[in-house]
């Protein structure tokens, strides 16, 4: 018999072996998709067309929602950018992570309730989201995803804050609002420095053309896609508009004139310019995917951080700013081909909060025991259409906890006075119902103190750093 030589049997095992190991990461990549959140700046309910919005045209993502679902009760935890960029990062209610007041600039403005501090991290500001957090982006890493944002990020301008230090392998984008630059009409009072764009914590640019950030963004969110097309990735889009100043490119405001012209719809203003660019980010995204073979198994979402300041949130009452739906109730369309019914409509009630845990059981992440985050898991609302995993839903502004939704029941205290609305019968909240039902009220007040003074002892603090600087043209940390 012939001989075999044992460095060849042990060759030959380590391919076995080795061809295993790819076979189960392919067969893994095929099992856990990926996921593309798409989240816009001050965008109202009624600010998509498949949400009632005639002021706007939005194919692609009208499309996106024929081949998906529209989600029609999905809440930020916070009607402003930072706090409601916390949650969505961390799964966790803004009071939880010391993020619902996050700015240690004190300014006085007339918006702004007496001894409140302004509820968005600034420009060299000293707090930001803790880099001792667990965020979505950290998960994903955790599970062998790659993971890049591109946009507007607002949790912190400090090195110690920035994507990259909070789980993002790539990031291009601004650290905050494009309208924080000198040019700010309140800017005797904040005295803002240039606004920096970064490539990863590199200041690249300073004071680019809001004109193109949308495209801008887009064109590295593609990039993204191309790169990681055979890997599990997470991508984070943060558009930063339709917040204002109002801006799009000229191409794009140019084509939807003619669009516009052509469909009857009149002259065409700068804010549905703007969300028709947003759409068309949206189509570039959705293509890529599909050109790559990668939309089947690719959840993508599209919601926006607050109700409107320019835009609008019919039918709902209340704006950016406001615990009234319209602040906090977002037009969300969800994209999963493989296992979303297509066409599909449901108002079960969901957050940002929830897609943390969510993903985390879809990618196969192990969440931390000891970590106590607010999310739940709504695979099945999403995919079955299953109640909704939330006893309460808590609206708070300015730190202050204002209101509470259970089932379609939600009390509202403000100065005072209570008001209670049936939102399944009255989405505008319209109709106070407080004195024909005391019982619900006394059942939320009690939700609401319980949920208040376990907040208060269980907060973790936000992150703080001594002496903060603004980002100039040099590396940031």
């Amino acid at each position: 018999m012939k001989q075999v030589d044992l460095k060849t049997i042990q060759c030959a095992t380590i391919l076995v072996l080795l061809f295993g190991f790819a076979t189960d990461v392919a067969s893994a990549q095929q099992n856990t998709p990926n996921l593309v959140i798409i989240f816009t700046d001050d965008q109202g309910y009624a600010d998509l067309s498949c949400f009632g919005g005639t002021h706007v045209l939005t194919p692609n993502i009208d499309r996106m929602a024929q081949e998906g679902a529209r989600l029609t009760s999905f809440y930020v935890a916070a009607p402003l950018c930072t706090p409601s960029r916390a949650a969505l990062m961390t799964g966790c209610y803004p009071a939880r992570i010391d993020m619902d007041v996050p700015s240690s600039i004190a300014v006085d403005l007339p918006n702004i309730p007496p001894g409140r501090r302004f509820p968005v991290c600034l420009a060299g500001d000293g707090r930001g989201l803790n880099p001792k957090e667990l965020t979505i982006a950290e998960v994903a890493q955790s599970a062998g995803y790659k993971t890049g944002m591109f946009g507007k990020w607002h949790l912190g301008d400090q090195p110690e804050f920035l994507p990259t230090r909070q789980g993002f392998e790539e990031y291009f984008g601004i650290p905050y609002s494009h309208d924080i630059h000198p040019q700010h009409p309140r800017n005797k009072v904040f005295q803002f420095p240039p606004l920096p764009l970064l490539e990863g914590e590199t200041v690249i640019e300073l004071d680019p053309d809001a004109d193109y950030l949308t495209r801008r963004v887009t064109e590295r969110a593609v990039k993204f896609i191309e790169a990681n097309k055979d890997e599990n990735f997470f991508l984070y889009v943060a558009h930063p508009l339709p917040h204002g100043p109002l801006a799009a490119s000229p191409e794009m405001k140019k084509e939807y004139a003619q669009l516009r012209t052509e469909l009857g719809k009149g002259k065409a203003g700068i804010f549905s310019a703007a969300i028709y660019e947003i759409d068309w980010s949206v189509g570039q995204i959705l293509k890529t995917l599909k050109d790559n073979g990668i939309d089947e198994n690719t959840i993508v979402l599209f919601t926006s951080d607050n109700g409107p300041a320019k835009g609008s949130a019919k039918p709902l009452s209340g704006r950016k700013g406001s615990t009234l739906e319209g602040g906090q109730r977002m037009p969300t369309v969800i994209r999963w081909p493989k296992e979303i019914p297509a066409g599909s409509v449901n108002d079960k009630l969901m957050t940002t909060m929830d897609m943390l845990p969510t993903f985390a059981r879809l990618a196969g992440a192990k969440l931390p025991e000891s970590l106590v985050i607010d999310g739940k898991d709504i695979l099945p609302t999403l995919v079955d259409g299953a109640e909704s995993p939330h006893e309460y839903f808590f609206y708070a502004h300015w730190g202050e906890l204002e209101a509470v939704r259970w089932k379609s029941w939600k009390l509202r205290i403000v100065d005072g006075k209570e008001s209670l609305f049936h939102l399944e019968e009255d989405i505008g909240e319209k109709k106070n119902l407080a004195a024909e039902h005391p019982e619900i009220v006394q059942q939320l007040k009690k939700a609401m103190e319980d949920f208040e003074r376990e907040m208060n002892i269980n907060v973790r603090p936000a992150g703080n750093v001594e002496n903060p600087k603004p980002l100039s043209l040099k590396k940031a940390g």
